[in-house]
């Protein structure tokens, strides 16, 4: 290293001449070392050339064409390594750029936007550089009519530092979309290709951006109509997917309708097309994954695309790249390739998960198409999290369906990495987590064969401890996914259920904030209390802890349908062979029963009444006495009035229970 560097000193030193004609010449000889050589500018960085080509560059009495030198010569540098970029923001480059875009000098301007364009596009930059200061946006919009390059290179700046709707709302509120859109029809390919760029990240998952573009118009044409001219298979192919990029945020968000001609007729299509094997790599993602993102909420928008070029079977061929047998010759090409396969994957599950979403047909074709099952099971296990989420919401996707419930997925056992990615909880990350548990909510469904095997691997475990999770969705889905296990289940299930949740984690649930959670636990209470001798087990076992969750609910502040589904589990008891004691000894159970008869909700009165007629039913054990203690509570005048109702399922109801009495 020392000798290398002794030989690239002298290029330092030059730059601390006195002579500013030589300190020009030595910079302009620094650039021409440096260009494409990786190794000269490490060892110019090394020996400390950047904090002085700062100062160059800063210094009033520095001739302009020695700061544009300097600024070309930074920013040859950036061009480097990752490395090289650290470095230069470790002096500060960017506020002395930004610095020196205030220079009356376009040449000098353009050298320090080349300059900060190269170090925005690196993955080492924070974006919120851009925004520290909040007059930088403004002047950058000024500089856009300045030149060709500052348009090119503000655009790229812009498109690479807009990350999330904060940034969004900055560049929209300082007029990004109508200092940019004119720039769509310059007559350089560049520009218009920054500008495109620009317009596909303000939009995306943008309603106001996308609302707001439907209506500018350059040059007497709309913009979503520049968009489908830029869409043509004649232009460009970086052209055609980021046009399409742009049409699909604002069908998306509402602006364009998703029968309108211009995402049916051409943005999908062109979608589509990107998915071929012509394409290269990064396109056929990119293409695969907008096009899921543009029919992820469309059941037509699926039908179309599932019908459109075989769509189904050329995505087949996104697991199958790159094979040893690849016609490409490129050894740089085939290595990137080989390095970033996993990205098609992702990109195909993401993409069959949204042509499944709704449709049983096009599930099936996807089902059936080569190895699918396999690829997915494979997919769940990936080390990679990106690929095993998509997959894992591809299955999801495909759960959906009772058909393929009782088929593929019990042939090729699916739970199996499914429990494993579920259990792994550690390095799952709530995302994947979230849509495995969804999938084996649909897993558990009663008609599911997969059900009992995953009884036996432990998932009342896993599902329990879901439900202690602190984000909700989980929760809900632990709960759900039990609710769904407990439904005509045995009665070792629902009592492994029930030691698996514990009393206190049962109210802890029934007290949850979201109504979606007490519901779905109430619905898990209703199906663990069915038939008689599971009644009569859980009460004798949990009968004072379910009684007083059930007073509770009565008397808190719920809706209609958490009362109702409340009134139904204390139906379920009062149809229990000894379980019904625990509702007839308990006198305020009986009082909250005898006021919802008479509630103003039919549905309320008529879940009270199922209580009544279980617990008056003739032909059982008892029946006198509870009939005796019912009428001097009143509940009989209660029935003559119901069996007057204009509700003809309560005047019925209440008819059927009058004759119990008179049996």
């Amino acid at each position: 290293l020392q000798e290398v560097t002794a030989s690239s000193r002298h290029y330092v030193d030059r730059l601390f001449d006195l002579d500013p004609q030589k300190v020009l010449q030595g910079v302009i000889d620094m650039k021409n070392a440096v260009i494409g050589n990786n190794k000269q500018k490490a060892n110019l960085i090394v020996l400390g050339a950047v904090p002085r080509l700062l100062y160059l560059l800063q210094q009033e009495t520095s001739s302009t064409e020695l700061r544009t030198e300097c600024a070309v010569v930074l920013g040859s540098l950036a061009m480097g390594t990752e490395n090289n970029v650290k470095s230069l923001l470790d002096c500060h480059i960017i506020p002395a750029l930004l610095q020196g875009l205030l220079s009356p000098d376009l040449k000098f301007i353009e050298a320090c936007l080349r300059c900060l364009r190269t170090i925005f596009i690196s993955p080492v930059t924070p974006e919120d550089l851009l925004y520290t200061d909040a007059t930088v946006i403004s002047h950058l919009m000024a500089l856009l009519s300045r030149s060709r390059y500052t348009q090119e290179y503000i655009c790229q700046i812009f498109s690479h530092c807009c990350k999330g709707p904060d940034h969004q709302t900055i560049l929209f509120n300082h007029g990004a979309v109508q200092n940019i859109a004119h720039l769509l029809v310059s007559t350089s390919y560049k520009v218009r290709m920054q500008a495109l760029k620009c317009f596909s990240v303000l939009a995306f998952e943008n309603p106001q951006v996308s609302m707001t573009l439907v209506n500018v118009s350059v040059d007497g044409e709309l913009l979503p109509q520049i968009f489908v001219k830029m869409l043509q298979r004649d232009k460009p192919i970086e052209m055609q997917l980021t046009s399409a990029k742009c049409l699909t945020s604002m069908c998306r968000a509402g602006a364009i309708r998703t029968d309108d001609s211009c995402i049916v007729l051409k943005t999908l299509p062109c979608l589509v097309r990107m998915c071929s094997k012509e394409r290269l790599l990064e396109e056929r993602v990119e293409g695969a994954e907008t096009l899921a993102y543009l029919i992820e909420t469309d059941v037509e928008l699926q039908r179309i695309a599932s019908i459109t070029d075989h769509l189904i079977v050329m995505l087949a061929d996104y697991f199958k790249y790159p094979s040893s047998v690849s016609a490409i010759t490129d050894i740089k090409r085939l290595d990137h390739d080989l390095k970033h396969a996993h990205e098609l994957r992702q990109a195909a599950f993401k993409l069959y998960a949204s042509l499944g979403a709704n449709d049983e047909d096009i599930r099936k074709k996807i089902i059936e198409t080569e190895n699918m099952m396999d690829r997915i099971v494979n997919g769940l296990s990936e080390s990679s999290i990106k690929v095993r989420l998509a997959a894992v919401r591809c299955l999801h996707s495909l759960s959906r369906s009772v058909q393929q419930l009782r088929t593929s997925f019990q042939d090729h056992a699916v739970w199996k990495p499914l429990m494993k990615a579920s259990k792994v909880l550690q390095n799952a990350p709530n995302e994947i987590l979230v849509v495995a548990s969804s999938t084996l909510c649909n897993l558990l469904l009663e008609f599911s064969p997969s059900k009992e095997p995953i009884l036996e691997s432990g998932a009342i475990e896993l599902l329990c401890s879901l439900t202690q999770s602190e984000n909700l969705a989980l929760r809900v889905n632990g709960i759900w996914a039990l609710m769904n296990m407990a439904f005509q289940a045995e009665q070792k299930i629902k009592s492994d259920i029930l030691r698996g949740l514990s009393t206190e984690q049962l109210f802890q649930l029934l007290s949850d904030s979201d109504v979606n959670v007490l519901m779905k636990t109430l619905g898990l209470l209703r199906n663990l209390l069915s038939t008689r001798p599971h009644i009569d087990h859980i009460m004798s076992t949990h009968g004072k802890q379910i009684m007083q969750a059930v007073t509770l609910i009565l008397e808190g502040e719920h809706n209609i349908e958490v009362k109702e589904q409340t009134l139904c589990i204390l139906a379920n008891i009062a149809d229990g062979t000894t379980a019904k004691e625990l509702i007839m000894t308990n006198d305020d159970i009986l009082q909250k029963i005898k006021y919802y008869m008479s509630h103003s909700n039919a549905k309320l009165q008529l879940a009270a009444m199922f209580c009544i007629s279980n617990l008056i039913w003739n032909e059982e054990e008892g029946s006198q006495e509870r009939q005796d203690k019912l009428r001097d509570m009143g509940i009989v005048d209660i029935l003559h009035k119901l069996s007057q109702s204009s509700d003809p399922n309560l005047c019925d109801k209440a008819k059927t229970a009058l004759q119990q009495y008179l049996a």
